[in-house]
C-alpha cells in the first residue's frame, strides 16, 4: 500500500500536501481501495469557507457514496476538474493527479492535529 512519507492524514482517509498557506487534499490510496471503482466526484463548495471537518463534497463508487472531510479550515480556492470527465483517476493515481481540491488554510494550528505516514499506517493497520 502507497503511504508516502511527504504527506499529512486525517483519520477520516484524507491527504493533505502543505505548500506554503495552500494545502491539496485528497483521498488515499487505502481509501480508494475500500470503496472501489470511483464513478463520480462531487464538489460543490468552491470559493466557500469551511471549518476543519465539515463535508467539502462527496465521492461516489459503484456501491456507495462517501462524504469528503475538509482536514483543515479554510476557503476551497480550486477543484480538480479533471475528475468530472475521468474519476477513475482517483483510483488509478490518488496521491497525484487524483488530488480533489486545494484549500486556502485560514488555522496553520491544526497542521499538528494531522497524521504522519507512520501514524496512519498504524491506524489502517498497514
Amino acid at each position: 500500500m502507497n503511504i508516502p512519507a511527504d504527506l499529512k492524514y486525517t483519520k477520516d482517509h484524507e491527504w493533505v500536501k502543505i505548500d506554503g498557506d495552500v494545502a491539496t487534499v485528497g483521498i488515499t490510496d487505502f481509501a480508494q481501495k475500500e470503496l472501489g471503482d470511483i464513478v463520480y466526484v462531487e464538489v460543490d463548495t468552491l470559493d466557500q469557507t469551511l471549518d476543519k471537518d465539515e463535508v467539502f463534497g462527496t465521492v461516489e463508487a459503484v456501491k456507495t457514496v462517501s462524504d469528503l472531510f475538509l482536514p483543515l479550515s479554510g476557503e476551497i480556492i480550486e477543484f480538480n476538474e479533471s475528475l468530472e470527465t475521468a474519476p477513475e483517476t482517483v483510483n488509478t493515481d490518488p496521491y497525484g493527479d487524483g488530488w480533489m481540491v486545494k484549500v486556502k488554510i485560514s488555522n496553520s494550528a491544526e497542521e499538528s492535529e494531522l497524521l504522519t505516514s507512520d501514524q496512519y499506517k498504524e491506524l489502517i493497520g498497514a
